[in-house]
């Protein structure tokens, strides 16, 4: 892999990428109003669920296939599968609205017309069009997604800044681990049991007043 390439994908991960993350929390609003996150503690504990056994595995899940994908029929079908499994109206808009921006905006930057698919299916067939290996684009795909669910704890909590890097820290190790099994997962793997997760997703639906759109 070049130089440029790894630049590229640092910089479709980077905050300043416009996809709009920032207005999403993944659940995390409602989980805090029900008491169920409160600190860098309980933070870690949820986010090693959601990563491990909900949505950070089923999206490595799909990157991977995404970019594994021979035509276009393929590919459909892995962005299909992973709109069957979201678990909540908040969900599925929150992966469709960042897929359909990262289109967009690289398509703009580009001369890729990207159609508008889940994020991380779109991720994944761009990495493989640009030739960026797909374990370095699962496991910083999954840095990425905890480190915004962390900055939105961080305004919620409030959590400290600091405290919010050393819990990103701590789950780098699982971003990981998750990312090199999700290279021979096929959607055949896909499964989650954070249930305690997609209640929360579920419920952020009517929380009012609220900040983020998930």
């Amino acid at each position: 892999m070049t130089i440029s390439a790894t630049l590229i994908l640092a910089q479709w991960l980077s905050l300043s990428y416009p996809l709009g993350s920032f207005a999403y929390s993944h659940g995390l609003e409602a989980a805090i109003a029900q008491g169920w996150v409160m600190d860098a503690a309980s933070l870690k504990e949820w986010l090693q669920d959601v990563l491990q056994s909900g949505s950070g595995r089923s999206d490595a899940i799909l990157l991977c296939a995404a970019y594994r994908a021979k035509t276009v029929q393929d590919r459909v079908l892995v962005n299909a599968t992973g709109r069957a499994f979201a678990s909540s109206k908040e969900r599925l808009r929150e992966s469709l609205h960042q897929g359909s921006a990262f289109g967009r905006t690289s398509g703009a930057i580009s001369d890729d017309e990207a159609p508008e698919l889940l994020l991380p299916v779109a991720l994944g067939r761009a990495c493989a069009r640009h030739g960026i290996p797909v374990e370095l684009a699962a496991a910083m795909y999954l840095q990425s997604f905890a480190s915004n669910i962390v900055m939105a704890c961080v305004r919620l909590v409030p959590l400290g800044q600091t405290e919010g890097q050393a819990v990103i820290t701590g789950l780098t190790p699982i971003c990981e681990d998750i990312a090199r099994q999700a290279q021979t997962a096929t959607l055949d793997d896909l499964y989650a049991n954070t249930f305690l997760s997609d209640i929360a997703a579920m419920r952020h639906e009517t929380v009012q007043p609220r900040l983020f759109q998930s």
